[in-house]
C-alpha cells in the first residue's frame, strides 16, 4: 500500500547519516531540515559508520547519548540510529520521513549496496516511512562543498515528500562537483555501474609486514549514458528511486517448473 501524501510543514523529520554526529554534512542537512519542519530530530552514529551497509548490531548493548533538545548519538550503525529512533527515541510519536547525510562523498552505482547513508533509509523504507539519502561528490583535489547542496536540497525534499510513496521506496540523491550556477538540472535515473570495480591496494607496515588495503573505485567512468554516474559526470543531480525487493522476477518466470 503506497504512503498517504505528506505535508513538510507538519511533519516530524529524522535526520541521520553514516559519517558521524560530528560531521559537518550532517550539520548542512539539519539546517535545511529546519527550514522545512520544526520538528527536526537527529538520531546519528556516534563515530563515522561508512561503507558499514544495512548492519546491525547484536552482539553487545547500544548505548544511546543525548546532546542537546532533540539530538542524540548511538554508538552503533546508521540502521541501529533508525531503530532506536523509531521504537525508542521517536517512539511516542513516529518520524513521517528520514533524511540521511549528507554524506561526504557520492553514493554512487555499486556504491548503494555497502553505504551506511543509503542503508539508513533502507531500514527507514522496511518501518514504512519515506526516506531520502543524500550526497555531495568530492572535487578533484578531494574536498566536499556543500553549497550545491545548501541550494538544491530543501527544494528536493519539497518536491519528493509530497509525493505518493509506494511500499518499500527510498530515494536516493547524489550532488555533483560543481558550483551551484553549473548544475545542469535535476534528473530522474537509474543505478548505474562503473565500467570497473573498486581497487585492492598492497603495501608493507614499518615491521615489513604485507597488508591489504580495500580503497574506493578508481574512477566514476561508465559506458551507460541514463545512469547516477552519467547525469553527475555532465554536472546534474541524480535523483534515483530504489525498491527492497530485489527479486529478479524476469529469471523468477523462467525458473518455473525446474524443480517440479
Amino acid at each position: 500500500m503506497a504512503k498517504d501524501a505528506l505535508n513538510l510543514k507538519k511533519a516530524r523529520i529524522l535526520v541521520t547519516n553514516d559519517d558521524g554526529i560530528h560531521a559537518p554534512g550532517l550539520k548542512v542537512l539539519e539546517k535545511l531540515a529546519k527550514t522545512l519542519s520544526d520538528d527536526v530530530w537527529v538520531v546519528a552514529p556516534e563515530t563515522e559508520q561508512s561503507a558499514t551497509s544495512h548492519s546491525l548490531t547484536l552482539r553487545r548493548p547500544l548505548r544511546e547519548r543525548r546532546l542537546g533538545p532533540k539530538r542524540f548519538s548511538v554508538d552503533g550503525t546508521p540502521t541501529d540510529c533508525v531503530l532506536v529512533a523509531h521504537h525508542r527515541i521517536l517512539a511516542d510519536k513516529l518520524p513521517d520521513l528520514v533524511l540521511s547525510g549528507i554524506n561526504d562523498g557520492g553514493n554512487l552505482a555499486e556504491d548503494v549496496t555497502y553505504s551506511g547513508t543509503v542503508a539508513a533509509t533502507m531500514e527507514a523504507a522496511l518501518l514504512g516511512i519515506p526516506a531520502i539519502a543524500f550526497s555531495q561528490q568530492r572535487d578533484e583535489d578531494g574536498i566536499v562543498r556543500w553549497k550545491v547542496a545548501e541550494a538544491f536540497l530543501a527544494d528536493i525534499v519539497r518536491k519528493l515528500a509530497p509525493m505518493t510513496w509506494p511500499k518499500d521506496l527510498l530515494v536516493n540523491v547524489n550532488f555533483p562537483a560543481v558550483k551551484p550556477e553549473a548544475v545542469t538540472g535535476v534528473e530522474i535515473c537509474r543505478q548505474g555501474r562503473r565500467d570497473e570495480g573498486a581497487a585492492v591496494t598492497e603495501g608493507f607496515d614499518p615491521s615489513g609486514r604485507r597488508f591489504l588495503w580495500i580503497g574506493g573505485y578508481q574512477h566514476d567512468r561508465s559506458s551507460e549514458k541514463d545512469t547516477d554516474l552519467a547525469v553527475t559526470a555532465r554536472g546534474g543531480i541524480s535523483v534515483t528511486p530504489l525498491h527492497l525487493d530485489l527479486t529478479h522476477r524476469a529469471t523468477m518466470k523462467k525458473m518455473k517448473g525446474l524443480f517440479a
